[in-house]
């Protein structure tokens, strides 16, 4: 392990790049709304929507910037959260691992150029379009660079059994999704939802923290892979269904689930999305339990329908995963609100 340089902390590049009073005033109220759909106070439908991994600052702004007109249009039934991930975990380590790693996917590491462009593209967000985004928390020591920005975090598949992202969780005052492991074992993330919930002492950025816990830690249902290798959905009824009983002995507050509609869900096929999405929703119409435990969906989506390999250079097309392009997003979310009862 080589040590190449010390970096900046979250308090000096927060003097660096603050936040403005009107965008620290546009998240308090985001975080307000996205609160009470997960607190029982709201019964519109949360979609945490946008691409599989931030790549470049142009084509994400205006893919949000167009949200933020369509939200517009569904604002009664839809609560829209944008997803910039800016950091993308990879099953092998190798490939592109996100804007923190690297703001330009052509050139080498940087990681000061990393951080400093993240809070500049959640800033472009905030401040452009009003939105306070979503991010995946792959490292829980970097969140506070972040997390006056911030208005959903998601805990991914293969960091849900790690101990410092449960009790990171357990001190954030924003709703944290909790994904099921990718072998599908929802003991894991009911108990990942458990510390999530519950205060904890520990040490964090060289801290001895105390957390009061996080009740609006929730589940994330994505699929998941069995040991031949071969994905699997959990999104239908009876996925649901067994989720809403193991909640109803568990103790949790705030009962929730987000279905992610990409990922196992649907065998790594985009354009299923589409239909997942609809049949979460027929699901819903035939439970009232079910109606009240789904809050909503992960969708990947962004300008382009697809991926690409990172040199390719197709603006608002996704260098990860695959995603649904504009004009079947927009057509989902509009399609979404029709159906949402």
């Amino acid at each position: 392990m080589i040590f190449k340089r010390k970096l900046l902390i979250p308090k000096e590049i927060k003097e660096m790049y603050p936040i403005s009073p009107e965008g620290a005033a546009a998240k308090q109220q985001n975080d307000k709304v996205i609160r009470q759909v997960f607190a029982g106070g709201s019964d519109r439908l949360l979609l945490v929507i946008g691409p599989c991994s931030a790549d470049r600052e142009d084509a994400v702004i205006e893919y949000i910037s167009r949200l933020r007109e369509l939200q517009e249009q569904v604002k009664d039934k839809i609560v829209i959260v944008p997803r910039i991930y800016t950091n993308k975990p990879r099953t092998t380590g190798a490939g592109y691992k996100g804007m923190l790693h690297q703001p330009n996917p052509q050139a080498h590491s940087d990681m000061l150029k990393g951080l400093i462009s993240i809070r500049k593209l959640h800033m472009r967000a905030l401040n452009e379009t009003g939105f306070s985004c979503a991010d995946e928390m792959l490292y829980p020591e970097n969140h506070r660079f972040l997390d006056d920005l911030l208005s959903y975090v998601a805990v991914g598949a293969r960091s849900v059994e790690d101990q410092q992202h449960r009790l990171t969780a357990s001190g954030l005052d924003i709703p944290v999704g909790m994904k099921n492991p990718t072998g599908g074992d929802l003991s894991v993330m009911m108990n990942a939802l458990r510390a999530a919930q519950s205060g904890h002492t520990f040490i964090y950025r060289n801290w001895e923290v105390e957390t009061q816990g996080n009740p609006l830690a929730h589940a994330i249902l994505r699929g998941y892979v069995d040991s031949h290798g071969n994905t699997h959905p959990n999104y239908h009824y009876e996925d649901l269904a067994r989720l809403c009983d193991l909640y109803a002995g568990s103790g949790l507050q705030n009962p929730a689930v987000l279905i992610d509609t990409n990922h196992c869900n649907s065998g790594k096929q985009y354009l299923e999305q589409v239909r997942i999405a609809k049949e979460v929703l027929h699901s819903t119409r035939h439970s009232a339990e079910i109606h009240a435990l789904v809050k909503g969906m992960m969708i990947e989506s962004y300008l382009e329908d697809g991926c690409q390999k990172p040199g390719d250079g197709v603006y608002g097309k996704s260098i990860t995963d695959p995603c649904l392009g504009w004009a079947k997003t927009e057509r989902l979310v509009l399609d979404l609100a029709e159906l949402w009862v």
